[in-house]
């Protein structure tokens, strides 16, 4: 991703992010409308985030992420990458550790159903068997 003048953010990956959700809504939604939702006071906000000129704001994710109809640790992971990695991301992972998305969640849940809860460490076959499912 390159980084345009006048647009900081646009090598960022949540600019394509935003960008896909919104054209996935165009028929039902207008961009206005999620803007509204999302609680944007100026409504060009939006986008500005979606062409990477601004970043967005984390008070917003919750309500863009429900604008969205998207997974909101997704969208906050997102918007984490827009800020100084250095500072805010490190607090942030030394605090709640590594954020999972409620995918990642059915996939931990479904891990200690077929294990009993029997806490399994993750071992080179098991590890094979996961990569073998997405094909790596």
């Amino acid at each position: 991703m390159k980084r345009r003048s006048g647009r900081p953010f646009a090598h960022t990956h949540l600019p394509d992010f935003i960008e896909k959700r919104i054209l996935e809504f165009k028929p039902h939604k207008t961009q206005l409308a999620i803007a509204n939702e999302a609680g944007f006071t100026n409504p060009s906000m939006l986008a500005m985030i979606k062409n990477g000129a601004a970043k967005l704001p984390l008070d917003r994710v919750a309500s863009l992420a429900k604008a969205l109809e998207c997974d909101p640790v997704k969208l906050f992971t997102l918007a984490l990458e827009q800020l100084d990695r250095n500072t805010t991301e490190q607090a942030i992972r030394q605090i709640f550790g590594t954020l999972v998305t409620e995918n990642e969640v059915a996939w931990i849940e479904e891990i200690r159903r077929a294990s009993d809860h029997s806490d399994p460490s993750l071992t080179a076959r098991g590890r094979s068997a996961i990569r073998g499912i997405f094909g790596r």
